[in-house]
């Protein structure tokens, strides 16, 4: 799924930041308000897992965010209305001090990805909810127990309220990690006093991201991995960028006030960057448990890559091979691939960024690969050091600021001939040109670049878009000439 309707012109965090005109899927289900891993971070925080010990282990690692991610025990849940006075988030116009105050509004904004979560619940009742539900055979305690995981919000005592306020920031009410909601709107209290009292910490990288990919890519909560079979029966297809899903959900303004009450403005390279390596350290945690490996005989689906599998078969004599070799995997052509698009885009990031650490990352992950093709204990210990790997340069990118000559070289390290061989299927090469977007938005937001120098690439970048338009029309080759016209658009910038 890649993001639809060209926007150029979206407004990041104050500065202006084009998404793409060319295909739809995405917006369509924003707007309809599908919130589960389908764009994964779409409707958690847009449209966002977790920290790994020093030593390799061959159990499961947990899922849930740890240390600084916060982790999930049980908060009493307050609800939507205890955010709405007027004198709160639930003003008709932007008009509040220090925050906007019509945060409640945008939240159900009808025709914009911004109300995505309040609608997260509807979507289940509309068409094309009730038609996967027919499919998986489920009765309404089954959509409760499949959906509500994703689709609300744990303890709602209310499912038709969808995603609240609850979900992202955490639990307000008072019982273990909450009781935050009184004192945060107090005089002299501060954003470090409200994380001290349950509330989320969102302006964290790797906290957002655990929270977001919960359900923009899988959990560990009931109803909150996207098995195969469920996307068989018509759920959207799972990817995730956390920069870029956290812009379409925002609902606050990054001006100098957000900067002193957080202590800094968003960094949307790092952002992007954080993402990359947290999806990689949660799709890693996943397969490595053994109850979500396996749908009766069959391995389960969800972790390979879509479009390895899913081509057109030849039969004939003259038999024309559409699979391209891809580098990054060393594995034989009958394999079905671990869908790798993150692994590929944290290691362009990683070979400018963490450029000692890069090199065992990519060593791992050809090891996790070709594991895949021996055995599941092969596998499960190539994927957990692979997983301590992507944590390793987790946490150096939130120590990274991540400059101008960084953000063009992650540019210029995407579209080289080390990464762009990799983009041999459609995951990976959506994520890429979504990488591009972002990175280059980021760089208008920090005042790196001009927004009308942005704005004039507009054209190069929505060619990389329109190559990844239709996942069944997806040329690998066509696509990198598209892509290296774009980075050598941006390049001019520099």
């Amino acid at each position: 799924m890649v993001p639809s309707q060209q926007v150029f012109g979206r407004m990041k965090r104050g500065a202006m930041r084009g998404i793409s005109t060319l295909v739809r899927p995405l917006v369509a289900a924003l707007r309809s308000g599908v919130r589960a891993p389908f764009l994964a971070g779409m409707a958690c925080l847009a449209l966002a897992f977790v920290a790994l010990g020093a030593s390799l282990v061959l159990r499961p690692a947990p899922v849930r965010a740890e240390a600084e991610g916060g982790a999930g025990t049980l908060r009493a849940h307050m609800g939507v209305a205890s955010c709405a006075g007027s004198t709160c988030h639930g003003r008709s116009v932007a008009s509040g001090t220090p925050v906007r105050q019509d945060e409640l509004l945008r939240w159900q904004e009808e025709s914009a990805p911004t109300g995505a979560h309040s609608r997260a619940w509807r979507v289940i009742g509309e068409p094309r909810g009730q038609a996967i539900a027919r499919r998986l055979g489920l009765d309404s305690a089954g959509l409760v127990r499949e959906c509500a995981g994703c689709h609300a919000s744990a303890g709602a005592a209310k499912l038709a309220d969808g995603v609240d306020c609850e979900a992202c920031h955490g639990a307000a009410g008072a019982g273990p990690g909450g009781g935050w909601l009184a004192p945060h709107y107090t005089v002299g209290t501060s954003h470090a006093r409200n994380v001290a009292q349950g509330m989320t910490d969102l302006t964290s990288p790797r906290v957002r991201a655990g929270v977001c990919l919960d359900c923009h890519l899988s959990g560990d909560g009931q109803g909150q991995f996207i098995a195969h079979r469920i996307m068989a029966a018509g759920h959207p297809r799972i990817a995730f960028e956390l920069d870029l899903f956290s812009t379409l959900q925002q609902h606050h303004d990054e001006d100098a006030d957000y900067a002193a009450r957080k202590g800094h403005k968003t960094n949307a390279m790092q952002m992007w960057a954080i993402g990359q390596a947290e999806a990689v350290k949660r799709g890693l945690a996943l397969y490595s448990q053994p109850a979500k490996a396996n749908d009766g005989v069959f391995p389960e689906f969800t972790f390979y890559d879509c479009h390895s599998c899913h081509r057109r078969i030849y039969d004939g004599e003259e038999a024309n091979v559409s699979a391209v070799p891809n580098p990054g995997r060393p594995i034989h052509a009958g394999m079905p691939p671990y869908n790798d698009e993150n692994i590929i885009l944290l290691l362009a990031a990683a070979r400018v960024a963490a450029p000692a650490e890069a090199a065992t990352f990519d060593a791992r992950s050809k090891a996790f690969h070709r594991a895949m093709g021996a055995g599941r204990g092969e596998a499960v210990a190539a994927a957990q050091a692979l997983r301590q790997a992507a944590d390793a340069l987790s946490a150096r990118f939130a120590a990274t600021a991540f400059s101008r000559d960084q953000a063009f070289a992650v540019i210029d390290a995407i579209a080289s001939d080390a990464i762009s061989a990799r983009f041999t299927d459609y995951a990976g090469s959506v994520q890429s040109v979504m990488a591009l977007d972002t990175l280059l938005g980021g760089m208008v937001n920090a005042g790196m670049v001009s927004a009308g120098g942005a704005g004039g690439l507009r054209m190069q970048i929505n060619q990389a878009y329109a190559a990844v338009r239709d996942p069944n029309g997806f040329q690998p080759i066509a696509f990198r000439r598209a892509l290296g016209g774009a980075v050598r658009a941006i390049r001019s910038l520099r």
